[in-house]
């Protein structure tokens, strides 16, 4: 593979990449940049642990070359908020306590920010639609629905 320097935006900052433009863009969040919100799972693009928004869109970084993200907007679970002021999705994740391991969390936090950008007051079955690719082996799919609804302001009471 010969390595080619690539531009990419990511979370707003603009970086030059000397990497192969066959490199999957998770390589690079996580080797180059230190970026460690989106992980490493099935490597195949199925289980969404390495989702990030590509213009506003849910996408599977392991999957994706660099090389087709050249003049989009990247952003990682990093670049949505700070943990002094996290982004409201997050905050309702944290609210709600959606998670056990944490592992799956990157990627159902970067689909349900994608999901509530097309459809900021989805129902319970768009929200599970939206989230179906997403796996979660440690059983919180309900603390997941949950924080859903709430970061699309239709849950307000916290979880008991």
């Amino acid at each position: 593979m010969t390595q080619t320097p690539i531009r990419l935006t990511v979370n707003g900052r603009i970086h030059d990449i000397a990497a192969a433009r066959e490199t999957p863009l998770l390589y690079v969040l996580r080797n180059d940049l230190a970026l460690n919100g989106p992980k490493y799972g099935c490597g195949l693009g199925e289980c969404g642990t390495c989702t990030v928004l590509i213009d506003g869109s849910a996408a599977r970084s392991c999957v994706i070359p660099i090389s087709g993200c050249v003049g989009r907007d990247i952003v990682t679970l990093e670049g949505l908020g700070t943990r002094d002021r996290p982004d409201p999705v997050q905050q309702a994740f944290i609210d709600e306590q959606a998670s056990q391991c944490g592992y799956c969390l990157n990627g159902m936090i970067m689909t349900t920010k994608a999901l509530l950008a097309i459809n900021p007051r989805p129902t319970e079955q768009e929200a599970l639609a939206a989230l179906r690719y997403n796996l979660c082996r440690c059983g919180t799919h309900v603390e997941i629905l949950r924080a859903v609804m709430r970061a699309s302001g239709q849950l307000t009471e916290a979880a008991d």
